[in-house]
């Protein structure tokens, strides 16, 4: 029997989805598993964590500043972390003083200072008001990670490091985004938590972040991929 068009939709649909999933495990767990222990290095030291994002992406972004914030799994301290878009009244000021285009820089300018870290999410990789947050936020010091959709694209380029989610449909790519934000969230809380049997000293370097993200999605070979760039 051949399937009605919607269910049709559906399969292809969640066929999508597995294959995002798919390559996020081979392409970008140890990219995940490094953010997460340097947020486990900036935020235990009084460093702060910004977010943005557009549409379905600010609540990605909003996703992940409320893991921090509250808690993901485990009881642990609240740390800072702030969500750009979520400040509506700075955002709308900012907006109508000086355009969209730095309803975000302009925050980061305000709230983040060297050795902070910000994470930008787009699907497309090329909305101005995240790349002028990008900008700005390499101008003060602060680290800058973005989550894309494909490669090449221009967050990807003016990010730090990146991850880029290679999907035909906006909606698979924020779909890996809100897997790939709890992933990260694992990763961070593993890398709090001491290895057993590892010195106070020794837990810096410790594989719990990487076992972490794998108990999640599934053992996966870890190979360098271009899409978790660093810059050179």
């Amino acid at each position: 029997m051949s399937r009605l068009p919607a269910t049709t939709a559906a399969h292809e649909h969640c066929q999508s989805l597995e294959d995002a999933l798919r390559r996020l495990r081979l392409d970008g767990l140890d990219q995940l598993a490094h953010w997460g222990r340097r947020l486990a290095e900036v935020l235990p030291a009084g460093g702060r964590l910004l977010a943005a994002g557009n549409g379905g992406s600010a609540a990605q972004a909003q996703h992940l500043t409320a893991e921090l914030v509250g808690r993901y799994r485990q009881e642990r301290p609240a740390y800072s972390a702030l969500s750009l878009h979520a400040e509506t009244s700075s955002l709308t000021a900012i907006g109508n003083d000086y355009g969209f285009e730095q309803v975000f820089a302009r925050q980061v300018a305000a709230h983040g200072r060297d050795g902070d870290v910000l994470v930008l999410l787009s699907t497309s990789g090329r909305s101005a008001n995240l790349l002028s947050a990008a900008m700005t936020a390499r101008a003060t010091g602060i680290e800058v990670w973005a989550l894309t959709g494909a490669s090449p694209n221009p967050l990807a380029e003016a990010a730090d490091q990146a991850l880029c989610i290679d999907a035909a449909s906006t909606a698979t790519v924020q779909e890996a985004h809100l897997v790939a934000v709890h992933l990260l969230c694992e990763a961070f809380d593993a890398a709090l938590a001491p290895s057993p049997g590892a010195s106070a000293a020794g837990t810096a370097d410790a594989p719990g972040a990487v076992g972490a993200v794998e108990a999640v999605v599934g053992a996966a070979p870890r190979r360098a991929r271009a899409t978790a760039r660093r810059a050179r």
